[in-house]
């Protein structure tokens, strides 16, 4: 009990701060080494604007900056529930967290980043 709630304590900090700052404008958000080392975007690049951008209730503009993320958000909160329910519905983990669900994510994360660095997204 005492995770969930630091869990939610943390999550509830980073909403304030991805609220209330905007990381295009702020200098102290983490610029991607990835991209700072080879000029490509990885995967995640954009993210953090688009979480300002979904906070702000502006999808459009968030999935201009990172369209797999705002994709993603309904896996996110289904791997959250199967993690939350692991030992009440171990089966329900089990088929969630398979081997080849996993192998599966990877061969899409991997598709978008050639895609968004050839399509220049």
């Amino acid at each position: 009990m005492k995770k969930i709630i630091w869990g939610i304590i943390l999550v509830g900090i980073a909403v304030y701060i991805y609220y209330s700052y905007n990381p295009s404008m702020s200098s102290w958000f983490p610029k991607c080494p990835f991209k700072m080392l080879t000029g490509w975007q990885c995967p995640g690049c954009g993210s953090q604007r688009a979480i300002h951008s979904l906070l702000h209730l502006d999808i459009a503009q968030a999935f201009r900056y990172n369209a797999f993320l705002v994709c993603c958000i309904p896996l996110l909160i289904l791997l959250a529930v199967a993690d939350f329910y692991r030992t009440r519905a171990p089966r329900f983990y089990l088929i969630i967290y398979s081997a080849r669900n996993i192998w599966i994510f990877l061969g899409i994360v991997l598709c978008w980043t050639i895609g968004r660095n050839l399509a220049g997204i």
